[in-house]
Order: structure tokens, then sequence, then C-alpha cells
């Protein structure tokens, strides 16, 4: 898969971002709040990069991996209502 170099440097930025706050000792729910300034880029990710690309970009990139997961977590948890949401 050919990933743009405007991906990369996104996925290179979240991850950086996220190793910082991992070797910080930051808990998921803490980085997850420090890494709302991210969300933008990573949609971006998913928007333009698909299925295979976030697969080979989260192969590649360990804390875009772990942050991808701190958002399927909490996507799971609000939709088993685990996590309320105010409506």
């Amino acid at each position: 898969m050919n990933l743009s170099a405007a991906q990369l440097e996104i996925a290179s930025q979240i991850d950086a971002h996220v190793q910082k706050l991992e070797r910080a000792g930051s808990d998921e729910i803490t980085i997850f709040v420090k890494m709302s300034d991210q969300m933008p880029g990573f949609k971006q990710l998913m928007d333009t990069a698909g299925q295979r690309g976030m697969d080979e970009l989260c192969a590649r990139f360990e804390g875009l991996y772990h942050y991808a997961k701190i958002l399927e977590n909490i996507a799971a948890g609000i939709e088993t209502g685990q996590i309320k949401v105010p409506r």
C-alpha cells in the first residue's frame, strides 16, 4: 500500500505524542484526554488511508496503534452503555 507523506507525518506525530505520554506514566484516560488535539489528524488518517492503510500504519507506529485501541475501547464502552455520554 502506498501511503502519502502527509499520512506518514500525521501517524508519526500521533505516535511520538502517545509514546511521550506513555513514558511519563500516563494511563489510557490521560492519554485520551491529552490527545484531544490529535483527533482531527487521526480522523484524517481514517478517512484517507482506509482499513488497509490504517492496519499498515498501526503496524509501523506502536503509539498510533495504542491510541487507536484506546479510541476503539471508548467507542465500544459508549455503544454498550458502560460509558455514559450526556445527550
